[in-house]
């Protein structure tokens, strides 16, 4: 099975997971989206596993940056795709990808029913 991590290097979360992949001998690729971008391919296979409300920080810098009126306009997947692939950085992370589904977010216990570990 091919994993794929992707998210920015300097993110303490995707980090986190980076680590612990390592740490499982998990052999993973990861994909910088800040500097390798994203198509529309790759945010569309996500949206089939993962809702659009997911994978849209709304907590982060990036989010509470936009204009109310880009806000406001985040409406369904979609629009939530045009964004993620403007503005990447809004994207939660990391996005793991293995195979067949997306997961969003890093945390041991998820990892570990994820992997079977």
């Amino acid at each position: 099975m091919a994993i794929t991590l992707y998210g920015i290097p300097n993110c303490d979360t995707v980090k986190k997971a980076r680590t612990w992949l390592d740490e499982q001998g998990i052999a993973h690729t990861f994909h910088d989206f800040k500097k390798a971008g994203l198509s529309a391919g790759t945010v569309d296979s996500w949206l089939k596993h993962v809702p659009w409300e997911t994978l849209v920080n709304r907590k982060g810098t990036t989010w509470r940056g936009l204009s109310d009126e880009r806000k406001a306009s985040i409406v369904d997947a979609a629009s939530a795709k045009a964004l993620m692939l403007e503005t990447t950085s809004v994207i939660k992370r990391p996005v793991l990808v293995d195979g067949s589904s997306a997961h969003v977010g890093f945390s041991d216990a998820a990892y570990r029913q994820i992997f079977g570990k």
